[in-house]
């Protein structure tokens, strides 16, 4: 039997690569294939499959909280996260919320497929960083003051102080997340409130203290 498989991600030549990848696995059929959240939400239970490859950064509506809403709706169907974020929040968020396997985008097509049978035979595919920076958080020492601050930020804030510590420009930052550049300053001034700094500067420095991973002395 084939194993069915369903894209959601607004990367139009990802979507494709990964479309292609599938079609050289003989063991496996692609599904339905979506570009948002939203879209996945009204359509995916009509045409369940056994593997839905889910993006994070969605425009709208993010992969986690699609898999927060599908997976009761499709108990049966294995949510594997393919994203480009290493961030030990998103990862814990999208486990808690239904995914079964986390990989990088930069994964090889063969890595993919891999992840995909490993999956449907029951198990939990991450790359091995992401395994890893698993196991060095529950290692780690309680959360620190920084991370409990963290915990505060809406997904979008979190997605745009992400990316400010990337050395991304508020231009940039509007056009990755698909936002207006009055948007992005609206985001920024709430998340410098939340956080309670002044400057670009201190917010980053947060959040790289809140996200990097810690060990016990």
């Amino acid at each position: 039997m084939q194993i069915g498989v369903s894209i959601v991600e607004d990367n139009a030549p990802l979507r494709q690569l990964m479309a292609e990848c599938l079609g050289t696995a003989k063991d496996m059929k692609l599904g339905r294939v979506y570009p948002d959240a939203e879209t996945a939400l009204a359509d995916l239970p009509k045409h369940p499959v056994e593997v839905v490859l889910m993006d994070i950064n969605l425009p709208g509506q993010s992969g986690i909280e699609c898999v927060r809403q599908l997976k009761p709706l499709l108990p049966d169907t294995q949510f594997v996260m393919v994203t480009a974020y290493m961030e030990p929040d998103l990862i814990f968020q999208a486990l808690a919320a239904g995914a079964t396997g986390y990989l990088l985008k930069r994964s090889s097509q063969s890595e993919l497929l891999t992840a995909i049978r490993e999956v449907v035979a029951g198990g939990s595919p991450m790359s091995r960083n992401i395994a890893r920076l698993i196991v060095e958080a529950f290692q780690g020492a309680p959360p620190t003051q920084q991370a409990s601050e963290m915990e505060q930020l809406s997904e979008r804030e979190l997605a745009v102080l992400r990316l400010l510590a990337r050395g991304h420009s508020y231009k940039e930052i509007a056009n990755d997340l698909n936002l207006s550049f009055h948007t992005i300053h609206t985001l920024v001034r709430r998340t410098y409130e939340k956080l309670q700094v002044h400057t670009r500067r201190d917010a980053v420095a947060h959040f790289r203290q809140a996200t990097q991973p810690r060990r016990r002395d």
